[in-house]
């Protein structure tokens, strides 16, 4: 198994960074995924006979990296959905997009609407039957005059299958990376610039705050911007820096 780096383990919980470029669970590629690697990681470190049981609580696209919690029982599982539900369960993210948002913060609220066909997510007009809201919360932290990129805070307000991609561009500033949503600006091999650097909510068993980071890689267009800048983003979600 890849190394694959556990940020916070306990009975109940399972806190790791995810590798880019793996899926978080089987898909129609065939190609190892994150869910049963974890699954063999457990049998194997516990000696436990038989399926281990591995609660997917939410998903990270296949590009993108960064902190994840998986619940180790069905009532951990349960109560996490519920924190998700309620939004007790915090997600912020560090993007590297293309361009220099008009606005240095400000909340998106969009309506998307997937197709499944084509894997694709669209903004359509409020009404469109199958639209569902999505919201988010950004912040520009940095920007590099030289190439044209900023470095921006997210926090989701909502789930929405390539919420973060379709929103960022949907406003002319495409994630670095992003053949999908921004084909035209971005180089066929490049690495999404997408990372998951903080997920906090309550323990679903003794209540305590659980906090996750996870800090992209220094390479680049990461490295465009000092670590602890990259740091203090995520910091500041435990603080609540984007309320």
């Amino acid at each position: 198994m890849q190394d694959i780096a556990i940020l916070f383990e306990d009975n109940h919980l399972l806190g790791i960074v995810k590798p880019v470029n793996i899926p978080t669970q089987a898909d129609a590629s065939g190609d190892e995924d994150l869910l049963n690697l974890l699954k063999e990681d457990l049998r194997q470190r516990y000696a436990k006979p038989g399926n281990v049981y591995l609660g997917l609580v939410h998903r990270l696209d296949r590009p993108v990296g960064g902190a994840m919690i998986f619940a180790k029982t069905s009532k951990a599982a349960s109560r996490l959905s519920d924190a998700v539900r309620t939004r007790k369960l915090e997600k912020t993210y560090l993007a590297v997009v293309r361009g220099k948002p008009a606005h240095p913060e400000g909340r998106l609220k969009d309506m998307l609407l997937k197709d499944e066909r084509t894997n694709t997510v669209s903004i359509v007009p409020t009404g469109r039957v199958g639209g569902k809201e999505a919201i988010l919360d950004f912040r520009v932290v940095g920007y590099d005059a030289e190439q044209n990129l900023s470095l921006v805070r997210v926090k989701l307000l909502t789930g929405r299958s390539h919420q973060i991609r379709v929103q960022l561009s949907g406003i002319g500033c495409p994630l670095y990376g992003d053949q999908k949503y921004g084909a035209g600006l971005n180089t066929p091999g490049e690495q999404l610039a997408l990372w998951s650097v903080y997920v906090g909510f309550p323990h679903p068993v003794s209540k305590t705050p659980v906090d996750l980071i996870s800090l992209p890689p220094r390479v680049f267009p990461w490295s465009l911007w000092e670590e602890r800048i990259c740091r203090q983003a995520a910091e500041d979600s435990v603080a609540g820096g984007n309320e």
